[in-house]
């Protein structure tokens, strides 16, 4: 599943995000988005998910424009996991079950009822989170991190070649952290959009990045040409080291 971006602009609040991006993200690569706070990291990931319309510029899907797909055909194509979980406050009576049966929505008619196979996927997709234990909980009841990974595991359910997926290690500790991307970069070759805060993961497991500079600047392409100490210092407006660690490259605050 490939999505491309022509000559992007995008803004909120006055603040220009980016300006002429052009973006061919192809199927089975994953990408992350990296930038300071409030660069707008969050509005560029909403637009390219077909959320929110751009400023100018085009978003497509293998040629489709997202502008003019139907809700329910886009999300059978592209799944977004976003940055807050809020799913427990429409139904504070919802199971962890439940909630990860709502990735099921997109494959069923208005008037259907799951079937046996989206039940079956909803429990594949909790245990690979590691929450089948508390299936039947309230889902208003579990922690923030668990929340985040009942999140995840209602992506998984969707069954969608495109992830967008917004700070998905956010309230995770560092293990959990590893096993989340771990487990997303062995999920069946599936394309990977995904806003980090952490720069190391992003080299870790990410095989391009989106620099967002601010004032709409950007830059795009594989990680390993695109990472070095100078290009970050000035990304994340603060001295950057580069030491050798056992996986590669790793950057820290000087």
């Amino acid at each position: 599943m490939r999505l491309t971006a022509e000559r992007l602009a995008v803004s909120i609040g006055g603040r220009t995000v980016c300006r002429n991006l052009d973006l061919a993200i192809e199927a089975g690569s994953r990408w992350a988005i990296l930038g300071v706070n409030g660069v707008g990291k969050t509005t560029l990931l909403a637009t390219l998910a077909g959320l929110r319309a751009p400023q100018s510029g085009s978003v497509a899907i293998d040629g489709d424009s997202l502008a003019t797909l139907p809700a329910h055909t886009r999300a059978r194509r592209l799944g977004l996991m976003t940055q807050e979980d809020n799913f427990h406050l429409s139904d504070p009576e919802a199971t962890v079950l439940e909630v990860a049966l709502l990735g099921r929505l997109p494959h069923l008619d208005w008037w259907q009822a799951e079937s046996a196979r989206d039940v079956d996927l909803a429990h594949q997709a909790l245990a690979a989170v590691g929450l089948t234990d508390i299936a039947a909980r309230r889902a208003a009841q579990i922690s923030g991190g668990e929340r985040r990974r009942l999140a995840l595991a209602a992506l998984l359910a969707q069954e969608v070649p495109l992830c967008l997926l917004d700070e998905p290690t956010s309230h995770l500790d560092m293990h959990q952290q590893i096993a989340l991307l771990d487990l997303l970069i062995g999920w069946d070759g599936r394309t990977l959009v995904m806003t980090l805060h952490d720069v190391n993961l992003a080299a870790r497991y990410c095989s391009h990045v989106l620099l967002l500079f601010g004032d709409g600047e950007w830059s795009a392409g594989p990680v390993r040409a695109m990472f070095n100490a100078e290009v970050l210092t000035r990304l994340y407006q603060h001295p950057v080291i580069e030491i050798d660690g056992p996986q590669g490259k790793v950057y820290l605050p000087r």
